[in-house]
Formats: structure tokens, sequence, C-alpha cells
């Protein structure tokens, strides 16, 4: 395990260069002029080229791009264009609530969907299999945004149950539930929706195996049956979509912070966008996929407890 944890290291290191390079790439191509739009349409061309000048966009972009990098593997990921400040004290001011965020979406997704998924297996074709997979498809065919949209205007103008957008309160406080409950439900259902349907029919294959009509037949009890030989082995597939629901989860934040003016890397993100201001856009992208890989590699780590059979020599 140690060997293969080492090697899985190394091999994120030229994946990382790849990404800063694609990074850079759509960033350098995009339209706009981070100098106009910080100086405004009425600055004067001399000012706009003297600015872009200080700035080092009238470099090449492979100059830009090395400049970049000797930078990043110096902890250094450059100054926001637009505020002034270092891109990293942006990026982690905006990372706990992004964060949170993701967690708590993974959790509800992770909390709703295995219940749903082992209990509309064991009870196939009953009302709750029934029930499960309407709602399975239902969170599915939902947009985020839109179910976000739906959520504020039910919960939070209607029915005022919770505040309508932003982030207050320590964390694990009842204030910090009530800002984070709404967007985390618009953020994870929809990954709900798919894990629910993924365990279903792991579960269903796994309690048509030998081994479990084998322990049924020696007089196991049922709950031990499905919980501690069936629910194990179908967790596998699951799992790896779960790794594979990482990337998802994090892009979907970034839409939901716009919606619920959650303040996170996804709203620094969007405006930096906006704003043109290339240093924050390449920091923030490199930050999300630094963590969506880290994940990943925590996936392939946790197959060693749920199928010892791996090899991974």
């Amino acid at each position: 395990m140690l060997a293969y944890t080492v090697r899985r290291a190394l091999q994120m290191i030229p994946v990382m260069l790849g990404v800063t390079v694609v990074i850079s790439s759509i960033v350098y191509a995009a339209p706009g002029n981070p100098a106009r739009l910080a100086l405004g349409d009425g600055a004067s061309p001399e000012a706009v080229a003297q600015l872009e000048q200080e700035m080092g966009l009238n470099q090449p972009a492979h100059i830009r791009y090395f400049d970049w990098m000797a930078g990043v593997l110096q902890g250094d990921l450059g100054t926001s264009i637009q505020s002034g400040r270092a891109v990293s004290t942006l990026i982690i001011e905006r990372l706990g609530p992004t964060l949170e965020l993701a967690l708590v979406a993974m959790a509800l997704t992770i909390i709703i969907a295995i219940p749903l998924g082992v209990i509309s297996a064991v009870r196939q074709y009953s009302w709750v299999d029934n029930t499960s997979m309407f709602f399975a498809i239902f969170w599915l065919s939902m947009p985020s945004f839109w179910l976000g949209l739906i959520l504020i205007y039910l919960f939070a103008v209607r029915w005022q149950f919770f505040p309508v957008s932003g982030r207050e309160g320590l964390i694990f406080t009842f204030t910090w539930w009530s800002f984070i409950l709404l967007p985390a439900i618009a953020t994870g259902t929809r990954r709900a929706g798919l894990l629910t349907r993924l365990m279903r029919s792991s579960m269903l294959e796994i309690l048509n195996e030998d081994y479990i009509r084998t322990a049924r037949g020696k007089g196991i009890g049922s709950k031990a049956v499905i919980y501690t030989h069936g629910m194990k082995n179908a967790l596998i597939p699951v799992v790896t979509l779960i790794g594979l629901q990482v990337p998802l989860i994090f892009s979907g934040t970034v839409i939901i912070e716009v919606v619920f003016s959650w303040p996170g890397m996804g709203r620094l993100l969007v405006d930096a966008v906006l704003q043109r201001d290339y240093p924050v856009v390449q920091g923030t992208i490199l930050v999300y996929s630094v963590i969506v890989m880290v994940a990943n590699f925590g996936v392939d780590i946790a197959y060693t407890y749920l199928d010892p059979r791996i090899d991974y020599s």
C-alpha cells in the first residue's frame, strides 16, 4: 500500500502540469482586455498600454505561463488585477465556505442515496421501490440552479423557514445550518438520484449471488446478510461513482454560490471571469483541480477496505 500511495502521488505531478497548461491556454485565449476593464472605457490608449506592460500582458503567452508557474512553485499564485490583493489570500478567504458547502452536499447525497438504494433493492417492485425511483428520476431531471430557485421561493420567501441568501454563524451552529441547508440540498439531491439508482442495481446484483444464498441457507439473519455481506460489496461501484461525483459537486457549487450569494470560491471565480482577472481565474481553477485529484486519490485508497482482493502491485 505504501508503494502504491507513493506511485499514485508521483502520477499526480504530470497530471497537474497538464492541468496548468490547459488552464493557462484557455485563460489567455479568452476575449477581453483586463487593463481596459481595470481603467474603464474612458482611459487613453497610452494608459492602457502602460498598465498592460506593468501587468505583463504584453508578453507572449508562453512567457506569461512560465512566469506564473515559477510563482506557483514558490507558493505565489500572483496578484489580483482588480483588487491588487494576493490571489492566495483571496482563495484562503473563500476556500472554507466552499468546502463546507461541498462536504455537506456530499454528506446529504450519501445519506439519501445509500439507504434508499438498499431499501429499494430489498423491497423490489414495492411501493417503497417505486416511490424512491420516482424521486431519483425527478432529482436527476431537475437542474440544481432551478431547484435552488424553487427552494428559495418556497422555504425562504413564501414560508420564511430559512434565510434567502448569504452565510452567517460559526460552523455547525443553528444559524450556520439555516444558511447552508438550502444550497446543500440544491447541490446534492441531483447526485443523490444517480447514486440511488446505482446502489439499487448494485444491491440487486449482489443479493442474487451464490454466497448470499449460502449465508441465508446457513440460517444467518436477514439483516446480517443484507448489511454485513451484501451492502459492503454493493458499495464498490457506488464509491467509484462518488469519486466521479466530486468534480461535479464542486462545479455545481459554482452556480449555487451565485444563486444563494454564498461567499465561496465559486462566486470568486465567476466574478474573476467577468472581470478578466486572469491570476484569480488561474489560481482558483488550480485549487479546484488539486481538491478533485486528492478526492479521487482518497477513493482509490478506500477500495482496500471495501474489497481486500484488489491488488495494488
